[in-house]
C-alpha cells in the first residue's frame, strides 16, 4: 500500500502539459521473483520512476518498454524469463529462476478510469477491501474491454463490460475462489471461436493499522518504524504527555476514554504498552472485544499470566480468548533496546497477519512465496 500511495502522489504531481506516463504492473509470476504480482511502477517519459517491479534488475528495460507504450498509446505485456540461458534475454544470470509478466499501460490523464485513478478511488474508500480485474491481454473480438483496463468488481453487474454471460459466470467463479483463498493471481479464459482474455485478479486490502496503547518513550521508535512501513498507526495515550514530534508520526491520537471510538477492523493490531499493570489489565478486555487480528502486550510472562488469572477469576477471560493474546509481545530475536523491541513486535505482527510462524527462512522447506 505504501508503494501505491507513493505512485498516486507522484502521478498527482506530473506536469500534464509537458509529460506523459505509463504504469507497469506485475500481473503474473511463475517460479521465484523478488517482487510478486501487484507490484507497480509509475514511469514518466523523462525517465523518472516511482515504485518497482523487481529488485532493480528489470527497471532499466522497463523504462524503454514504458516509453514504447506511451508512443504507441497502447498497452503491452512483456515476459521476463530469468530461467532462460539466452544471453540476450533481459534478466538472465540473476538467479531468480522465475518468469515475470509485466503489463505496461500508458496513462490517459483525461480518463477518470485509468489504472491510477482506479487506485485513487480505492484508497478514498475508507479501509475497504477491493477486487480489481486487471486486463493484461486479449485476442478476438472484445467490444467493451481491452488490455490495460482495470475493472473494480463488486458483484456480477460489474462484469457487464464483457458483454458475455458465460465469461461473467466464469469470472465470478474464479473471483469467489480467490476471495476464499485470500490470494491474488492470474486467470486466463480461452473461448470458442478464438477469443481469449488474460487478467490479473487482485485482492487489494487496506494497510495494516497498529494501535499503540501507552505513552512511554518506547512508543516512539515503534511508531516511527510502523510509519516507515507505510502502515497506519494510532496512539492511545494521555495527550498532555505526547511529544509533538510523535504527533507528526502517527495518524491519530486518542485519550484512554476514547478507546471504543477507534476504528478497529480485521486488519488492525493492538499493542498494550502502558507499563502500568492496572492500565494494561483494564484495556486488555477492551482489546479482546474488537475484531483486531493481533493483540500484543509488553512485559514479562509472569506479569501477563497474573493478568490472565485475575481476569479469568473475574469471568472476563476464557482460554479461547487468551489464545488471541501475544504476551510477551514480539519475536524472539534477542531484542534489548526500544528500537530492537519495536522491530521484534513489528515482525511478529506481520507474521501473524501473513499466517506464518516467523521462523528462519533457511529452515523453511517450502518456497518463500506461494507459487501459482
Amino acid at each position: 500500500m505504501k508503494e501505491i500511495k507513493a505512485i498516486i502522489n507522484a502521478y498527482d504531481h506530473i506536469d500534464r502539459n509537458h509529460s506523459h506516463a505509463a504504469l507497469a504492473t506485475v500481473v503474473r509470476v511463475e517460479g521465484s521473483s523478488y517482487r510478486r504480482t501487484g507490484a507497480r511502477m509509475l514511469i514518466t517519459d523523462d525517465g523518472v520512476w516511482v515504485g518497482g517491479i523487481s529488485g532493480g534488475c528489470l527497471e532499466g528495460d522497463a523504462l524503454k518498454r514504458a516509453r514504447l507504450a506511451i508512443t504507441k498509446s497502447a498497452s503491452s505485456l512483456v515476459t521476463y524469463d530469468t530461467t532462460d540461458d539466452d544471453a540476450y534475454q533481459i534478466g538472465v544470470g540473476l538467479g531468480c529462476n522465475g518468469i515475470i509478466d509485466v503489463l505496461f499501460t500508458p496513462l490517459d490523464f483525461n480518463d477518470p478510469h485509468n489504472p491510477v485513478e482506479v487506485l485513487k478511488a480505492c484508497l478514498k474508500a475508507n479501509r475497504q477491501s477491493h477486487i480489481l480485474i486487471n486486463i493484461s491481454a486479449e485476442s478476438g473480438h472484445w467490444t467493451g474491454v481491452k488490455a490495460g483496463d482495470v475493472i473494480p468488481y463488486k458483484q456480477q453487474d460489474s462484469l457487464a463490460l464483457f458483454a458475455d454471460i458465460d465469461v461473467e459466470k466464469l469470472l465470478v467463479e474464479e473471483i469467489d475462489g480467490r476471495v476464499l483463498s485470500g490470494r491474488s493471481g492470474p486467470f486466463q479464459l480461452v473461448l470458442p471461436g478464438g477469443k481469449q482474455i488474460s487478467c490479473f485478479i487482485e485482492l487489494l486490502l487496506p494497510e495494516i493499522h497498529l494501535v499503540l496503547v501507552g505513552h512511554q518513550y518506547d512508543v516512539y521508535p515503534l511508531a516511527r518504524q510502523v510509519n516507515e512501513l507505510g502502515w497506519r498507526v494510532s496512539m492511545v495515550s494521555n495527550k498532555l504527555k505526547v511529544n509533538l514530534k510523535l504527533a507528526e508520526t502517527v495518524n491519530a491520537i486518542y485519550v484512554y476514554a476514547q478507546f471504543n471510538e477507534i476504528p478497529i477492523d480485521q486488519f488492525t493490531g493492538i499493542v498494550l504498552m502502558a507499563h502500568d499493570y492496572k492500565t494494561d489489565k483494564y484495556n486488555l478486555p477492551k482489546a479482546l472485544n474488537t475484531p483486531a487480528f493481533y493483540i500484543g502486550m509488553l512485559g514479562p510472562r509472569i506479569r501477563a499470566e497474573k493478568i490472565f488469572r485475575e481476569l479469568a477469576e473475574e469471568g472476563v477471560l476464557s482460554d479461547a480468548l487468551s489464545e488471541r493474546i501475544y504476551a510477551p509481545a514480539g519475536l524472539d530475536i534477542g531484542a534489548v533496546s526500544p528500537e530492537e523491541i519495536a522491530l521484534a513486535i513489528i515482525a511478529e505482527v506481520k507474521a501473524v497477519f501473513a499466517k506464518r510462524d516467523g521462523g528462519f527462512l533457511r529452515l523453511r522447506h517450502q518456497p518463500i512465496h506461494e507459487r501459482s
